[in-house]
């Protein structure tokens, strides 16, 4: 892979703009299992931890929002809980049944996921790996990867007899998949720019997988919500920025001296950087806290 981007990259803290805070607070504790860490009623804002200490997901209410159709806008498709073991996303399977929530589910081989929506029709997956030994790779160097259905009935059977608690320590944002307006031009600029490699150059479902450090996907880009889509309204719902976490500031401003060279725009915002990819999604470069 490119020097100029870490191997040991990790996705951090995802925002969202939502319509209803008080709905999505309840929904994200009670549904999906994640516990609030920080509550700034006065500003609209709440964040989300699964172990008490880092922020996994950001919400903020916006005033006289919007709530489109999904597969209408560049932006989000779903970001996606990376659960530690095949027992909590059984644990997490129980949850949503009794939830009552419509349950999406793929056995993509080098994973096992849910798929749910939030109030706002965020996208949300929730899903485990299998070991990394058993992810296969096709002649052209793409995961092989499918959309068969779970074993229900053994992935339940992983916590017969346990109690679910919420989403357990050592959940983390595994990868995020996006809506982009040029499928090409968003490929050039994640590997090219970005540094990721293409792990999925899946042209049967215009869809295109990249990672760093040979995992089966960080971020997957799509054309679902059309050729040429573009950013919604700023009052409308969805994705407000995602993460990359650095694992040094080294590593960090390795890569913040190729994008200068490829003069790339980047603005500092606190203690990150900021970039927007060819359709406008945005983009913080952080490092990894101690």
């Amino acid at each position: 892979m490119p020097t100029f981007l870490d191997k040991h990259i990790s996705l951090g803290e995802v925002k969202l703009k939502v319509s209803q805070l008080e709905r999505s607070i309840s929904f994200y504790e009670e549904v999906v299992g994640l516990k609030v860490l920080q509550h700034d009623a006065a500003n609209g804002v709440v964040t989300f931890t699964a172990d008490g200490k880092h922020t996994l997901l950001v919400l903020e209410e916006v005033p006289d929002a919007v709530v489109p159709q999904r597969r209408s806008y560049a932006g989000l498709y779903h970001f996606a809980l990376l659960l530690p073991d095949r027992r909590s996303l059984s644990l997490a399977l129980r949850n949503l049944i009794q939830s009552g929530i419509h349950i999406g589910q793929a056995d993509h081989l080098v994973s096992e996921a849910l798929y749910i929506a939030d109030p706002d029709n965020n996208g949300i997956e929730i899903y485990a790996d299998r070991p990394r030994e058993e992810w296969k790779r096709d002649a052209g160097g793409n995961y092989v990867m499918a959309s068969d259905p779970i074993a229900w009935e053994s992935l339940l059977a992983e916590s017969e007899g346990l109690e679910w608690s919420g989403l357990p320590q050592g959940t983390v944002i595994g990868h995020v998949h996006l809506h982009v307006g040029d499928l090409p031009v968003s490929k050039a600029f994640y590997t090219g720019k970005l540094g990721f490699d293409v792990v999925g150059d899946y042209a049967q479902m215009s869809a295109v997988f990249v990672s760093a450090g040979g995992y089966h996907h960080h971020l997957g880009l799509n054309i679902w919500a059309g050729v040429g889509a573009a950013l919604p309204p700023a009052n409308t719902v969805g994705l407000s920025y995602f993460t990359i976490v650095f694992p040094t500031s080294a590593s960090r401003e390795a890569l913040l001296g190729h994008l200068q060279s490829e003069a790339v725009d980047v603005q500092a915002l606190g203690s990150a950087f900021v970039v927007h990819d060819p359709s406008g999604i945005a983009i913080h470069l952080t490092v990894k806290a101690d």
